[in-house]
C-alpha cells in the first residue's frame, strides 16, 4: 500500500470528486482513478460508491479514509523530525486561524513572532473550525485557532475565553435591554455564519436544549455584511464581544447573550503526541506570552 496512492484516495473524497482531485495532487483525471482503483484491488473490497457524478464512500472506504489521514500525517510528522535532526530547520510553520477574529487574535502574536524569528516562514490558512480540524488531523496545518470543545485527537492551549453577544436592530425592543437570553429570541430569524463555523453548532446546539430550532435566513463568512443585515431588520447574529468592541455601527445593538454553555472559547490545538516543530513550540510559547499579558492588564482595569 503506497501512501501516493492513500494521497489519491484522500483528495477524491475531500475534493468530492477525480478531477478536482487530480488537480489537488497535480496530477490527471486517469492517473487518480487509476490509484484508487489500485487501492481497491489492494484492499479487495469498493472504497466508493459511484452513483452518476457523485461518489460516496463505502464501509470500507470510511476505515481506509480514516487510517489514510492518520498515515499520511505521520509521513509529514516524520519528515519534519528527521529534517530538525538533521539540522535542516526548514523554518516553516503552517498556522490555521478562524475567520472570525482571527486577525483581533493573531495580529500581536503574529507580529512579535516575525520580529523574533524573521527566518520562518509563516503559512496561513483561514477556514472555519470544523475544517480546520479536518485538514489538522491530515497533517496539513501544524497548529489551528478553533472553539473549545475540542476531540480526544487534539491537545490545546487556550487564547481567549469571551462571551456571545446577541447583534440586534437599534429599533428592536430587546435592544435596550443589558442582557438576553436565547428563549427571548425565539421569534426572531437567526443570520450565523457559513456551514462549517463552529459558533454555529454553539448557538444552534444550546436552541436545541431549549426546545426549539430557529429559522434561519441568512448565512455569510463576512461578519460586516452580517452586522448591516441585522442594521436592515433582517434578524438576530451572534459574534464574541472582542469583535463587538471593534465594530460600532449605528444600526445595530449589542447585548450580552446570558446563556450556559455559549462562551466563545477560543485555543490553539495541535494532534495528539504529534512532533511539534521547533517553529510551532516557539509559536505555542509566544501566544501564551500574549494571553498571559492581556490577562495581567484586564486585572488592573
Amino acid at each position: 500500500m503506497e501512501l501516493r496512492t492513500l494521497r489519491a484516495f484522500v483528495e477524491v473524497v475531500r475534493q468530492g470528486g477525480f478531477s478536482q482531485a487530480a488537480k489537488t495532487v497535480f496530477a490527471t483525471q486517469s492517473t487518480v482513478s487509476k490509484a484508487v482503483k489500485q487501492l481497491e484491488d489492494e484492499i479487495g473490497a469498493p472504497l466508493l460508491d459511484r452513483a452518476g457524478h457523485r461518489s460516496t464512500l463505502t464501509s470500507a472506504g470510511e476505515v481506509v479514509y480514516r487510517r489514510a489521514l492518520s498515515m499520511l500525517a505521520e509521513r509529514d510528522d516524520l519528515k519534519i523530525e528527521l529534517d530538525e535532526l538533521r539540522g535542516l530547520k526548514r523554518g516553516t510553520l503552517r498556522l490555521g486561524m478562524p475567520p472570525i477574529a482571527g486577525s483581533i487574535l493573531f495580529a500581536t502574536t503574529f507580529a512579535e513572532y516575525h520580529n523574533r524569528y524573521p527566518g520562518i516562514d509563516v503559512r496561513l490558512t483561514e477556514h472555519g473550525g470544523d475544517r480546520l480540524k479536518e485538514i489538522l488531523l491530515a497533517g496539513e496545518i501544524d497548529l489551528a485557532g478553533v472553539l473549545l470543545p475540542v476531540a480526544e485527537d487534539f491537545e490545546w492551549q487556550e487564547l481567549c475565553n469571551e462571551p456571545l453577544m446577541a447583534v440586534l436592530a437599534a429599533d428592536h425592543p430587546l435592544a435596550a435591554e443589558e442582557s438576553v437570553d436565547l428563549l427571548q429570541l425565539r421569534s426572531l430569524p437567526f443570520v450565523l455564519f457559513e456551514t462549517g463555523f463552529a459558533l454555529n453548532r454553539i448557538v444552534l446546539n444550546r436552541c436545541k436544549q431549549r426546545g426549539y430550532e430557529p429559522e434561519v435566513v441568512a448565512r455569510s463568512g463576512q461578519i460586516d455584511f452580517i452586522i448591516e443585515l441585522v442594521g436592515a431588520g433582517l434578524g438576530v447574529a451572534f459574534l464574541p464581544r472582542l469583535i463587538t468592541e471593534r465594530r460600532r455601527n449605528p444600526r445595530v445593538r449589542y447585548v450580552r447573550l446570558i446563556e450556559p454553555g455559549t462562551a466563545w472559547h477560543m485555543a490553539m490545538i495541535w494532534r495528539h503526541n504529534a512532533y511539534l516543530s521547533h517553529a510551532a513550540k516557539v509559536w505555542l510559547e509566544l501566544a501564551r506570552e500574549v494571553h498571559d499579558r492581556k490577562c495581567s492588564l484586564s486585572a488592573h482595569d
